[in-house]
């Protein structure tokens, strides 16, 4: 069963029980503190989780774009991907596990054909502060799940976020499928690699008070994903996500430009269909990314450039247009249900090319600076910093680093390189578990008080400097807001003076801030600002800030502008062409 005929099941599946299917949001997310992408299909979803009505109702379904790059490195294996698509469904304080349970399990066997026997199941199995979650155990029995297919797990695997964060939160129940030609087992041991996870329920049922207790929450939430690469690689019965209908054109197209077979050359491969799939949905994303070596931007970059290292490894013509028909292929099979990556087709190619010449002459001067390096050579080792600083400035994998000193009889201290490599890793891992806190943990009084504050920064830049200003993405953390927006120059200190001083009127003025919902094309008539047009469905939340501001928006915002305090603009600076930033932040 192709991707095509899952995605359209799965949707009109939800449908008919009852689901209204949204838009996939944006890959850079909106007003979103806690990721640099939209890492899980939920994430977009968070004011409505915290409680605000959507304006589509209490039960939603749909295809999300995804972008995970903590795991950047594993990619080349069979399972591992940086961009994918991720399909979800939610109940806001509508049904709960009975339904979700039931439906999942429906689907999966009835509508998607799984086999009962290659199913099973882990449920939390409680601690000492929140009780074991018998209740969904029992209702997995009722679907004719046995006992010997039911594992309870601790927090670790079955409960989200995590017990120390405050806020929404409860058990899941995770759902995996025996991904072999063996025999199966008749008991699940989630520990045999060859149990893999399909489909994630959670079940957020409790609130994590500050003080440390938990108590049920009187409108509970279930937040649903499954990843659309790997059931369909289950259901197409192959063990390597690659060979699936997802990448085959694509593998097949990077065979025809390389002369090569994809068999002994699989992890070149998979890296550039991957990475050339991810850069693509990231450059026509409408947040106008471009590569840089912060945020957004330094993932591109480094996407675009491992997928050039992995070309030049299979002895592709770097200076051919190979990128471009790689990404043709990938924009041609997605726009159908990604309208971006088709009206951005011309900036992914321009990105892609011009990134690619830049690298060029990044290596032409690693290559001098390894020949520097070589020169002061006397003992014949490179040790372990100068090969990282190879890898790290210069892009130079560890391979090449070693292939060229052998060619000079020189050894390099692979042992101290991989140990360096580690705890960059591990560095930039930590930074992605501080980037994601879980998301729904994100939204305390602070940052909803930031978040109403760009509203007025939007509308403030728009004054000083133009209607040509609109908002690229922003930022919020408890200790300031970033707030990224389209302009052709530095701004003065006096337009900053002037935006600035705007924004503190309004704030002392004590606007009322109303909400009203109606159409999107009413909306955009009545000149609602939006920042992506795409993403919203067609019935829209406009928030108002007395005459000063509209924005189609999802909150959480504070009643009145009395509520925030003056803001202070510390900072600001270009972020790629076109693109500016203003850091801001409140002032007492």
């Amino acid at each position: 069963m192709e991707a095509v005929e899952i995605r359209d099941k799965y949707i009109k599946f939800f449908e008919s029980k009852g689901h209204k299917q949204i838009p996939s949001a944006p890959v850079v997310p909106e007003n979103d503190p806690s990721v640099l992408f939209n890492t899980a299909g939920m994430q977009p979803l968070v004011p409505y989780l915290m409680g605000e009505p959507h304006p589509y109702g209490t039960r939603l379904c749909d295809y999300q774009k995804c972008m995970r790059t903590n795991d950047l490195d594993e990619v080349g294996d069979v399972t591992h991907h940086t961009f994918f698509e991720m399909l979800g469904n939610w109940s806001l304080g509508d049904y709960f596990k009975e339904e979700s349970i039931a439906w999942s399990f429906e689907l999966l066997t009835k509508i998607l054909n799984i086999p009962v026997e290659r199913l099973a199941v882990t449920v939390f199995r409680g601690n000492d502060i929140v009780a074991a979650d018998d209740e969904s155990a029992n209702i997995w029995r009722k679907m004719g799940i046995s006992d010997k297919r039911i594992k309870f797990l601790g927090e670790d695997d079955n409960w989200w976020p995590n017990m120390e964060l405050t806020g929404p939160c409860g058990p899941d129940t995770e759902i995996f499928y025996f991904r072999s030609e063996d025999e199966i087992p008749e008991e699940f041991d989630p520990e045999d690699d060859r149990w893999v996870e399909i489909w994630n329920n959670v079940f957020m049922q409790y609130n994590h008070n500050e003080d440390g207790t938990f108590t049920e929450l009187p409108k509970k939430n279930v937040d649903t994903g499954m990843g659309l690469e790997r059931i369909t690689a289950v259901l197409e019965g192959v063990n390597d996500n690659y060979t699936s209908s997802i990448w085959k054109d694509v593998i097949e197209k990077i065979e025809s430009i390389t002369g090569l077979n994809y068999e002994g050359n699989e992890k070149a491969m998979r890296i550039i269909a991957d990475h050339i799939r991810s850069a693509v949905f990231i450059s026509a994303d409408p947040s106008g990314i471009k590569p840089s070596n912060t945020d957004q931007g330094y993932i591109l970059r480094r996407l675009i450039r491992r997928a050039i290292r992995y070309a030049k490894k299979l002895n592709i013509d770097i200076n051919s247009n190979w990128e471009e028909e790689i990404a043709n292929l990938i924009i041609e099979k997605y726009k159908k249900y990604y309208v971006e990556v088709g009206e951005n087709a011309q900036v992914v190619r321009d990105v892609l090319k011009n990134e690619k010449v830049k690298f060029n002459r990044t290596l032409e001067k690693g290559l001098k600076e390894f020949e520097k390096i070589a020169s002061k050579i006397t003992d014949g080792k490179m040790d372990k910093d100068n090969a990282f600083r190879l890898y790290d400035t210069f892009g130079f994998p560890i391979e090449l680093t070693v292939e060229l000193a052998s060619e000079m009889n020189i050894k390099v201290d692979e042992e101290g390189f991989k140990e360096k490599f580690k705890a960059h890793q591990e560095l930039s891992r930590a930074g992605a578990k501080e980037k994601f806190k879980g998301g729904l943990a994100s939204t305390g009084e602070t940052e909803t008080m930031y978040h109403t504050a760009t509203h007025l920064l939007n509308a403030a830049l728009k004054v000083v400097l133009g209607n040509d200003v609109h908002q690229k993405g922003s930022n919020i953390t408890e200790e300031r807001m970033r707030f990224d927006f389209s302009c052709d120059h530095k701004l003065t200190d006096e337009e900053k003076q002037k935006v600035e001083s705007l924004v503190n009127e309004w704030i002392d003025a004590g606007y009322e801030v109303t909400k009203q919902e109606m159409s999107k094309e009413d909306a955009i008539n009545s000149g609602a600002e939006c920042m992506f047009i795409e993403k919203y469905p067609d019935v829209v939340t406009v928030y108002k800030i007395g005459e000063v501001s509209a924005e189609l928006c999802g909150g959480p915002h504070v009643e009145n502008t009395s509520k925030l305090s003056h803001i202070k603009i510390k900072k600001e600076e270009a972020v790629s062409a076109g693109v500016r930033r203003i850091k801001a932040v409140f002032v007492k």
